[in-house]
């Protein structure tokens, strides 16, 4: 089943491929290509249901049985892919997400020649399948080739399709940053695979690693991911590549490529080093804190509005962090709701900014006031989406936020405290925004023409806010999902781990 799911964003990029170009029948052939984009991603949405389905029967840590490809078997171990409950949730995510974002390239005309209108949907649909292989491989090599292979087609997407004059800047910054934080990652599979002989994950749970070459290990982890989600201080390269993405392609790196690093985080850094994760959870601490600090204050002083949500994604990111290592269910739990819930919020966000700039072309707060006297309804999703941003109670990040709060104030109270002061600072850039691109006079010096928002708009954000309502008032839809999987398995061991060594908390 993992390998049909696989399979189809495949069999739609070869369709795709398969379309000769043809100026004459320009036209039909954007439909064409439009038409194989859905139906691909709307049949994997769907097909990612069966998997949810499958975790709900099955009573175990580990959901179904792997699927095991024999392939290169003398020389690593066989490719497995598996499916629990944690790597389901962040399936479902990616399917869905990128159903909303192909809907919204159909409607999306304004392409240079056919072979851009095709490349772009195919980088789409080659993100997808890569995704979706780095959250269902039980290989930590094959894992580490999903995980970097992502970088290829994100990398087009912003140099090519980018609307800003930096975006080639922008693209090299995406690209080495991960790439070069990537390699300790590299460094710490060939160390592991040296060690044991073998690649699979379930094989090395079975392994005493010594403390001394868990801190090791973990700090080349650790390297790889705070990059990718992205902590404190490796954010550099996150507001540039949103600024100069496509309204699409911030829509999947902050609803999807950032969750590879809070993903890999729970997986293998506190899966396998659990020592070495307690050791550095103090150090975790400290630059969660500073980088939600930081970043709320800085987005205040942000003048584009991609700017502000980059800014509030490395909060909401940094504060999952602090969840992942707070060596606690309720935090852990709430670390991964949040990631979630920040990828359906963000989400639509930028999907905003995005209607923003199609209509007048620009994304500087400086141009814009008044719109809620003529744009009614965009001003009541943007008002809906800031404050579920903030986490008002009702809203997804609500959940996730308060979950990950009594978690960390249960160990450490001064961490939860600092904490919170950047989620005050949060609602004071929410609002700040919104007040000034939706209330007060109408800057007809600069825009004299104002429409409201597009219905094939209204057609995507409006599962975004049943899905943000739906989990925030009832969040046992998706707690229940992963909670039966590998979640409390690694809580066992890490609460192992405190009773061996008689640790209290932090």
């Amino acid at each position: 089943m993992i390998s049909g799911l696989l399979s189809v964003p495949l069999l739609g990029i070869l369709f795709i491929l398969l379309l000769t170009p043809t100026k004459p029948h320009f036209g039909r052939q954007q439909k064409t290509v439009s038409f194989i984009s859905f139906m691909t991603a709307a049949y994997t949405f769907f097909y990612s249901f069966i998997f949810l389905k499958e975790i709900y029967k099955i009573d175990s840590f580990y959901g179904p049985e792997p699927e095991v490809i024999e392939w290169l078997n003398h020389y690593v171990s066989p490719l497995a892919f598996r499916m629990d409950g944690l790597s389901s949730v962040f399936v479902l995510l990616t399917t869905f997400i990128i159903l909303l974002v192909v809907i919204s390239l159909c409607f999306n005309t304004k392409v240079l020649s056919h072979q851009f209108y095709k490349g772009y949907f195919i980088s789409v649909l080659l993100i997808e399948f890569l995704l979706l292989g780095a959250f269902t491989v039980d290989d930590i090599l094959f894992f580490y080739i999903f995980f970097e292979s992502v970088l290829i087609p994100m990398y087009f997407i912003i140099g090519i399709w980018g609307s800003g004059f930096r975006k080639i800047k922008a693209g090299y910054y995406f690209f080495l940053f991960t790439l070069i934080g990537s390699l300790f990652m590299l460094l710490s599979i060939i160390l592991l695979t040296m060690a044991t002989g073998h690649t699979s994950l379930q094989i090395y749970l079975f392994y005493s690693i010594p403390t001394e070459i868990q801190h090791l290990l973990w700090l080349f982890f650790f390297l790889a991911f705070s990059v990718k989600i992205p902590l404190f201080p490796f954010h550099i390269w996150l507001p540039e590549a949103h600024v100069e993405a496509p309204t699409e392609g911030s829509v999947i790196l902050a609803a999807l490529l950032l969750k590879l690093g809070g993903y890999g985080f729970i997986r293998f850094t506190l899966q396998l080093l659990p020592d070495a994760s307690i050791y550095f959870s103090p150090f975790i601490y400290t630059l969660s804190i500073l980088g939600v600090t930081y970043a709320s204050f800085t987005a205040v002083r942000q003048t584009d509005m991609k700017r502000i949500i980059a800014y509030a994604s490395v909060a909401h990111m940094n504060f999952a962090v602090l969840g992942i290592f707070a060596m606690n269910s309720d935090a852990l739990s709430g670390a991964i709701f949040l990631m979630i819930g920040h990828g359906i919020v963000s989400s639509a966000l930028f999907f905003l900014v995005g209607v923003l700039y199609k209509i007048y072309g620009t994304r500087l707060i400086h141009y814009y006031g008044g719109l809620a006297h003529v744009m009614p309804i965009f001003s009541a999703f943007f008002l809906f989406f800031s404050f579920a941003n903030i986490g008002l109670p009702g809203t997804s990040n609500f959940v996730g936020e308060l979950l990950i709060f009594l978690g960390v104030g249960s160990w450490s109270p001064v961490a939860a405290i600092c904490c919170s002061f950047g989620f005050i600072l949060s609602v004071a850039y929410s609002i700040w925004l919104y007040n000034r691109i939706c209330f007060g006079s109408l800057r007809t010096l600069y825009v004299i023409s104002f429409k409201d928002i597009a219905p094939s708009d209204i057609a995507i954000l409006i599962p975004l806010t049943l899905v943000t309502l739906l989990l925030g008032i009832c969040p046992s839809l998706l707690l229940d999902t992963f909670s039966r999987s590998s979640t409390f398995l690694i809580l066992k061991q890490v609460d192992l781990h405190f009773r061996l060594c008689n640790i209290g908390p932090l």
